[in-house]
């Protein structure tokens, strides 16, 4: 019997609340769920220029998307924009944990004060936004949720990083702890872990000729010998969230272009 196989990712519906979107990652991952059929909240913090560009974008295509301001390290601000959203664009049925700052330094180096600044948004932010939107995921039978964490939490040799890994390594095991509690109620929970991406955060602070170096030196560490793009990242985003990835909970996907600098492989 011939058997074709058509692919369709099938998210018309639904809505998905994306943190940190106004930029890089999370920019990307916002459009590309958009072109999916998705209405988008575009969280951002500080950022509300870059957020309603994005917004502009997903109009353009005759998406539904909504800018949302919101501290995720502040439980009730985070209350507060999970019920806009469900106001403006509909009950919550997929959430990408995307936000995330990084401190620089490792452990002589390290200013520590930068450590509770760096958590709160990391993995604070984390927990209330997945509180905030998984009862009404619980109520309804459905949802996604996918938090982005770092193979600087695998341990890579790349310097600097220590402390930023130690905030991902902890949302590698709430991804795990949160799968194992929400799985009965049809909420699936998976993280993705990029490798070097060319963001603001990667390459910020750097000269163009300094950034380039940045990019060479990453590039020769990965087996297919270049460094990653938002879009790489937000691909990887849209098949966890996809009806094909149902049964796939609790996993750290790594996207990396094959990594070779791991202190000890995961």
């Amino acid at each position: 019997m011939n058997t074709r196989y058509h692919s369709a990712m099938n998210l018309q519906g639904r809505t998905v609340l994306v943190t940190g979107a106004s930029r890089g990652i999370g920019r990307a991952i916002a459009l590309r769920l958009a072109r999916e059929g998705t209405a988008v909240a575009v969280n951002y913090h500080h950022s509300a220029t870059d957020a309603e560009n994005v917004v502009a974008l997903i109009h353009q295509q005759s998406g539904r998307a909504l800018a949302v301001q919101a501290d995720v390290g502040d439980a009730g601000e985070v209350r507060a924009m999970a019920q806009r959203i469900t106001r403006d664009l509909g009950a919550i049925d997929i959430l990408i944990n995307n936000a995330g700052v990084l401190a620089r330094g490792d452990l002589a180096d390290f200013d520590y004060t930068q450590m509770e600044s760096m958590r709160r948004t990391n993995v604070d932010g984390l927990v209330h936004v997945t509180r905030a939107v998984v009862d009404g995921m619980k109520a309804r039978g459905f949802g996604r949720i996918v938090n982005l964490t770092s193979i600087a939490a695998h341990g890579t040799t790349l310097s600097g990083t220590t402390f930023y890994a130690a905030t991902k390594a902890a949302v590698i095991t709430l991804t795990r702890r949160f799968a194992l509690e929400l799985g009965r109620h049809g909420i699936t929970v998976n993280a993705v872990a990029p490798g070097f991406i060319q963001t603001d955060m990667a390459t910020g602070g750097r000269s163009p000729a300094e950034a380039q170096a940045t990019i060479d030196a990453m590039a020769a560490r990965a087996m297919v010998r270049r460094t990653g793009l938002p879009e790489d990242i937000a691909n990887a985003v849209a098949f966890l969230v996809s009806p094909e990835s149902s049964f796939i909970t609790a996993q750290t996907i790594t996207v990396d272009g094959g990594r070779m600098d791991y202190i000890a492989h995961p």
